[in-house]
This record gives structure tokens, C-alpha cells and sequence, in this order.
């Protein structure tokens, strides 16, 4: 059964640029989004910049418990009068400085819910990869490209450090495009609804995670060039030979598996001021 959420009518915000907000107007695409989520009376879910409240209130109906994290001190104040007398907890902070596994610890693996800002977005999703034991997984409004470089593949011009660590870490499900038209003010592009659930292991074995998060930051940021000179740079000697086969690749060229596989092999080798694994 739904619990009764009384909805309090308020004039509209004006959109603050400073925060990137583009508040989503149409309620049919707000109908399809929780759709999507399917929230139930056993999940803690966190909204990430609520807004004006387009999915806030029916969120707050169907959920066990919600928790809502706004910047904006506007919404605050509206959030504060229109969820009096419900159990939603409203917290005015900075995302990215959210502790998310403490909030966990309260109440078990949360689902995080947003129309997230674009200006933020990476930093945002490397945030929640960074608590992913606390969450079960994300259903996150980005702009389309993004969206398009999180579930790109191997041999694709998007896939990249993003692809990568989010592949690594989660499954990623682009769900559907929304038109900017739903939005105020309407965004320069085309967003998209993403589902991003947690694995309860990475994707493969690595023998030194951040040796590997460091290899994929280092290779992809010298794309266009073989593997062979961007390891070159990123290892301060010359790669071994035996890879010479892998050497001549490109990083768009390897997939995830075969990533962690070259982190594996390179890990084992002297570095100045390290100590192999």
C-alpha cells in the first residue's frame, strides 16, 4: 500500500546556472521514471537534487524510507514545508561530499534516484562507484552522450576511462532518451534515463586495483597512441617485450577483460619508487 504523501503546490523555482538545474516539467515523463525505478516498501532510496520535486513525492509514497540531498537552499526551504509530517530525511549538502557507505550503515544498501546535474555528472558517478558496496544500484537522468560513452564497448569511439571503470564495477542499461522539451530551462541536448546496478564483484580480477584504475586513466589519456608509448610514459621504463602483440594495440582496442589482464602482467614490474606486486 502507498503511503499518503500530501503534495504542497508552490510557484515554480527559477533555475539557478551556477547549479546546473534543468527541472523536469512533463509528469508523464516523471510517471516513466519511477516507473523504471519500481521503488517498494523494502528499499532506502537517495534522490540526488530533488529540485522543484518531480519525483520526489511519489518516491517518498513508495519507498521504505527516503532520503533526499539538495545544494540549493530554495528547494530546502520548500522541501522542508512540503515533506512536513513524513519520515523523508532531508539533507542540504553537497553530494560529492556525502558520506553514502555511512548512510548505508544505517539502513542498508541504498538505491540513488536523479536528474543529475550535466556539469557534474563524472564526478558524480565516480562518487558512487566509490561507495558501490553501500548501494545496489542508480537509475540516473545524464545527458545522452555520457550516457553513450558509459555502456560503450571495445572498438567504439566512446569507450574510454568512463566505459571502462563503470564496466568494471556495474552493469550499465541505457533505458530510454528524454526529449529536452520536457525540461525548464531546455538543455542544448538530448538526455537519457540510466540504470546502473552494482556487481557484487568487478567485472575481472585485478591483482592491484588502483595500479589498474592508474594503467586505464594513463592509457586512455593518450589514446591515439599505441599501447607501447603510453605505457612508456606511464610505467618510467620500457614495456616488456613478451607483450609486443598487446604492445601494438591500441587502449579502445582491449576490452575489460584483456585491460585487466595487461594491469596484471605490468604490475609485477619494478617502477622507481615501487615495489612490485
Amino acid at each position: 500500500m502507498l503511503k499518503r504523501v500530501t503534495v504542497t503546490a508552490f510557484p515554480p523555482l527559477h533555475p539557478r546556472s551556477s547549479l546546473g538545474q534543468n527541472f523536469l516539467r512533463d509528469p508523464n515523463v516523471a510517471r516513466k521514471i519511477i516507473a523504471a525505478i519500481a521503488p517498494d516498501p523494502h528499499d532506502t532510496v537517495l534522490e540526488i537534487g530533488p529540485g522543484e520535486g518531480a519525483l520526489t513525492h511519489e518516491l517518498a509514497a513508495r519507498a521504505g524510507k527516503l532520503i533526499v540531498v539538495e545544494l540549493d537552499d530554495r528547494a530546502i526551504d520548500r522541501l522542508r514545508q512540503g515533506l512536513a509530517g513524513t519520515t523523508v530525511e532531508i539533507l542540504h549538502e553537497d553530494i560529492l561530499r556525502v558520506d553514502l557507505s555511512a548512510i548505508a550503515a544505517r539502513g542498508g544498501r541504498l538505491r540513488v534516484v536523479g536528474n543529475i546535474p550535466y556539469n557534474i555528472t563524472t564526478p558524480i558517478l565516480f562518487h558512487l562507484l566509490e561507495h558501490r558496496a553501500a548501494l545496489r544500484d542508480a537509475v540516473l537522468m545524464m545527458q545522452r552522450e555520457v550516457a553513450v560513452r558509459l555502456a560503450a564497448g571495445p572498438g567504439n569511439k566512446d569507450y574510454g576511462i568512463l566505459s571502462v571503470m563503470c564496466q568494471f564495477f556495474a552493469e550499465v542499461d541505457v533505458l530510454f532518451d528524454v526529449s529536452p522539451h520536457v525540461f525548464y530551462p531546455r538543455p542544448a541536448v538530448t538526455s537519457a534515463l540510466v540504470h546502473v546496478t552494482m556487481r557484487a564483484e568487478p567485472r575481472a580480477a585485478v591483482a592491484d586495483e588502483e595500479f589498474f584504475r592508474a594503467m586505464v586513466r594513463a592509457v586512455f589519456g593518450k589514446r591515439r597512441k599505441t599501447l607501447r608509448n603510453s605505457l612508456r610514459y606511464f610505467l618510467e621504463t620500457e614495456p616488456p617485450a613478451e607483450l609486443e602483440s598487446t604492445l601494438r594495440r591500441r587502449p579502445e582496442e582491449l576490452s575489460i577483460e584483456e585491460l585487466a589482464e595487461l594491469s596484471n602482467r605490468l604490475v609485477a614490474i619494478p617502477r622507481p619508487g615501487r615495489t612490485p606486486a
